[in-house]
């Protein structure tokens, strides 16, 4: 990110990469990297506390360093706190080896029940669905709970009869009961940003409002 310019992570072969097989490489290296010299990262959890790093531990990402931003150009305030973290608004997990992995944005992450539920791992799990084109995952209210995960996706053009049934079912077997979306809504079209991805705070703001069937 600008604000940790030049860099914040890199990637680089974890010890026994040569004896990895090349599905175990690439999921090294489809993570945001080790830290640098130079870098201190850490995981805020839910409770403010620093996270483990054990590589399930999710937290707000916070960053710190002689070259990360200290104040944004004519600004009044700091951007960082008293001990100079720069809270990068990226949920994380830090593995044990030390690589650093983004699951989610602190904007978009659904909070149900005082635990976290990554938006991005569910729409990743939903557009393995077989006839599911894209899938975004917002939290809307939900009175006991505080949020609740719903999907919204398109369907693939050949795939008019997936029904929400489909969905669900196929997210059974690939995510935590817990996790899974109350409900499934098919649209035919998502708001795009002029790169290409899904503004998901445009589908936050057509749902803010919305009910859950469950709830009458």
């Amino acid at each position: 990110m600008t604000e940790t310019s030049p860099i914040g992570t890199m990637g680089a072969p974890i010890p026994g990469w040569d004896e990895m097989t090349l599905d175990q490489q690439i999921d090294v290296v489809s993570k945001q990297g080790k830290i640098p010299f130079g870098v201190e990262l850490r995981v805020i959890d839910k409770d403010g506390n620093v996270a483990p790093r054990d590589g399930t531990t999710e937290g707000a990402l916070q960053i710190r360093g002689p070259w990360v931003i200290k104040r944004y150009f004519k600004a009044d305030a700091d951007a960082v706190d008293a001990e100079q973290w720069f809270d990068t608004g990226d949920v994380s997990v830090i593995h044990p080896n030390g690589t650093m992995q983004i699951t989610d944005r602190v904007k978009d992450v659904i909070k149900s029940g005082g635990e976290w539920i990554s938006s991005v791992e569910l729409e990743n799990a939903a557009v393995g669905c077989p006839g599911v084109a894209q899938a975004a995952a917002i939290g809307v209210y939900h009175p006991k709970w505080d949020e609740r995960p719903i999907i919204v996706a398109v369907k693939k053009p050949e795939a008019e009869t997936l029904t929400e049934d489909d969905v669900i079912n196929y997210l059974k077997e690939r995510i935590a009961k817990w996790w899974l979306p109350d409900e499934v809504h098919f649209v035919d079209s998502m708001p795009i940003t002029g790169t290409g991805k899904i503004q998901k705070a445009e589908l936050r703001k057509l749902y803010k409002d919305y009910k859950l069937r469950s709830l009458g």
